[in-house]
C-alpha cells in the first residue's frame, strides 16, 4: 500500500516531515509537490486535480491519502472519483463545500501581501488568487455517499474557519470519525506534528493500516 501526504496551499512537501517522523509507517510514502505537478499547465483547480489524479494513478497499490486544506480537497475529490482505489482518508481542515465569502476575503488579503511572501511556497501571488477563485464553485455534498473507506477528519482546536465544515464532513460520511487537536491552528502538521502523528497512527492501527 502507498501513503500519500498532500500539502495545503502555502505549504510544501517538507511541511509533512515532522509529522511523518512521529508515525510508524512501514509502507512507501509519497509527498507530491503540487506546484511541480502543475508546471506547464494553466493554474486552476481543474488542472490541479487532473495532474494530481494522474499522479495517484501511477501507483498500482491501494492508496491511503492524507491531505490538509487544499490537499484534503484533492484527496476527497479523488476518493469520490476512485473509491475502489482508496483504502483510507485523513482529511485535515478540509472543506467539502467551498465557502465563497471566505475565499473571496482571502483573495483580497492575498492582493495586499508582498510578492516576497509567496516566493517560498511554489505558487506566486497571482497563482494563489487564480487557484482560490477557481475553487469557489466546488461542492461535494451530494457525492460524499460514494466514499465507504475509513475516514479520519481532523481539525485544529483554533481553526474556527474550518471546524464547522469538519463536523459536517464527519456527520455526512458513512465510516468516519473526528479528532480535534488541542492548541493547534489550521496547519496541524506544522503546529502539532507529534499529536497529529499519534492521532493518525491510532487511526491506522485500529483500521488495520500499516
Amino acid at each position: 500500500m502507498m501513503q500519500i501526504f498532500i500539502h495545503g496551499l502555502g505549504q510544501t512537501p517538507s511541511s509533512w516531515e515532522n509529522t511523518i517522523k512521529e508515525m510508524n509507517i512501514q509502507t512507501d510514502v509519497n509527498c507530491p509537490n503540487l506546484s511541480e505537478l502543475l508546471k506547464g499547465h494553466k493554474i486552476n483547480y481543474t488542472n490541479l486535480y487532473q495532474v494530481f489524479s494522474e499522479h495517484c494513478n501511477t501507483f498500482s497499490e491501494p492508496l491511503n491519502l492524507c491531505g490538509l486544506s487544499l490537499g484534503g480537497v484533492l484527496a476527497l475529490n479523488y476518493a469520490i472519483e476512485y473509491p475502489e482505489r482508496v483504502q483510507s482518508l485523513v482529511l485535515i481542515g478540509t472543506q467539502y463545500k467551498m465557502p465563497k465569502m471566505v475565499l473571496g476575503f482571502q483573495n483580497i488579503i492575498f492582493r495586499f501581501m508582498p510578492n516576497s511572501m509567496f516566493e517560498q511556497m511554489g505558487f506566486g501571488k497571482k497563482d494563489f488568487i487564480e487557484l482560490s477563485r477557481s475553487m469557489m464553485e466546488l461542492d461535494f455534498s451530494n457525492d460524499l455517499k460514494k466514499i465507504s473507506c475509513p475516514v479520519l477528519v481532523v481539525c485544529g482546536e483554533k481553526d474556527n474557519a474550518n471546524k464547522k465544515a469538519s463536523i459536517g464532513l464527519n456527520e455526512s460520511l458513512s465510516n468516519s470519525e473526528i479528532q480535534i487537536v488541542d492548541g493547534s491552528g489550521h496547519e496541524v502538521n506544522i503546529d502539532r506534528p507529534k499529536q497529529l502523528g499519534d492521532v493518525i497512527n491510532d487511526f491506522y492501527k485500529r483500521n488495520g493500516i500499516c
